[in-house]
C-alpha cells in the first residue's frame, strides 16, 4: 500500500494547530516544511522571531505539537545547513527528518553527520534526504547506505505549495528505483490526482500531498485513493 503523507506549510503555530485540527482523525502522519528563508526564499513555522514564544514552550517541555498523542510527524528540512541544528528539530517532536542535500554546504561534513548518528536515534527518527529534480542522483552514493528513504522533490522552486509539476522527477524515481530496488521513495511537490499514478508507476511508494489535500471536498476519500494506486 501507497503512504500519503498530508503536509502543512504555514507561518505559525496557530495556523499549524488549526489545520491539524481538520485531519487529525484521517492520518497518523503529517510533514511540517519548514522554511528559514536563507535556503527558500520563504520562512515557515518554527522558523523566524515570531515562532519564539511556541518554539520555547515545546522545548521547555511545558506543552507540544499540537495533536502530538495521535500523529507522528515528519519534518521537511527546507533550512541551510539543517544537520548543524538537528538536536532542536528532534527536540521539537519528530519522527522522520528530512534533510535537503543541496541545502548542506559541506557535502563531507554531512557525510559524516550522518554516518555518525547514533543507535537511539537510528531506533527512534526515521533519517531521510530530499534531491532536487536537477540534481544527479548520484550525489546520494555515499550516504544511501546511511538514510532509510530518499524524497524526491515534485516541483522546480521548493518552498511553496501549489507548484507546477516538474517532469523531470519521473525519470529521476525511475533511476532510483532501478539502482536501488528496497529504497523506500517518498515525492513531494505536486502531487494530485492527475501526477499520483504517474509517480507510483515510476517507482514511489510515498505521496506527500499539499495543496491538493487542502482543497480537497473529501481528503480521507482522496487519501485512499492514493493509498491504493
Amino acid at each position: 500500500m501507497i503512504e500519503v503523507i498530508p503536509a502543512i506549510l504555514v507561518e505559525n503555530f496557530d495556523k499549524l494547530r488549526e489545520y491539524l485540527a481538520h485531519i487529525v482523525n484521517i492520518t497518523s502522519i503529517v510533514q511540517i516544511d519548514m522554511c528559514d528563508g536563507k535556503f527558500t526564499p520563504s520562512i515557515s513555522w518554527p522558523m523566524g522571531k515570531d515562532n519564539q514564544e511556541s518554539i520555547q514552550s515545546i522545548l521547555n517541555e511545558e506543552s507540544g505539537l499540537p495533536f502530538w498523542d495521535s500523529i507522528d510527524f515528519e519534518f521537511d528540512l527546507m533550512v541551510a545547513n539543517a544537520h548543524k541544528h538537528f538536536e532542536f528539530f528532534t527536540r521539537l517532536g519528530a519522527k522522520r527528518i528530512v534533510f535537503h542535500i543541496e541545502a548542506e554546504n559541506d557535502k563531507v561534513e554531512f557525510k559524516e553527520f550522518i554516518e555518525s548518528l547514533d543507535m537511539y536515534i537510528r531506533e527512534n527518527i526515521q533519517i531521510g534526504v530530499a534531491i532536487n529534480t536537477t540534481t544527479p542522483i548520484n550525489e546520494l552514493t555515499p550516504i544511501i547506505s546511511h538514510i532509510d528513504f530518499v524524497q524526491c522533490m515534485g516541483i522546480k522552486h521548493i518552498g511553496y505549495q501549489g507548484q507546477p509539476f516538474d517532469e523531470r522527477v519521473l525519470s529521476q524515481i525511475s533511476e532510483l528505483r532501478t539502482a536501488y530496488p528496497e529504497l523506500i521513495i517518498s515525492v513531494d511537490g505536486s502531487v494530485n490526482k492527475d501526477t499520483a499514478p504517474l509517480l507510483v508507476k515510476a517507482g514511489a511508494n510515498r505521496l506527500v500531498v499539499g495543496s491538493a489535500l487542502i482543497s480537497s471536498n473529501d481528503p480521507s476519500q482522496m487519501i485512499r485513493e492514493f493509498e491504493n494506486l
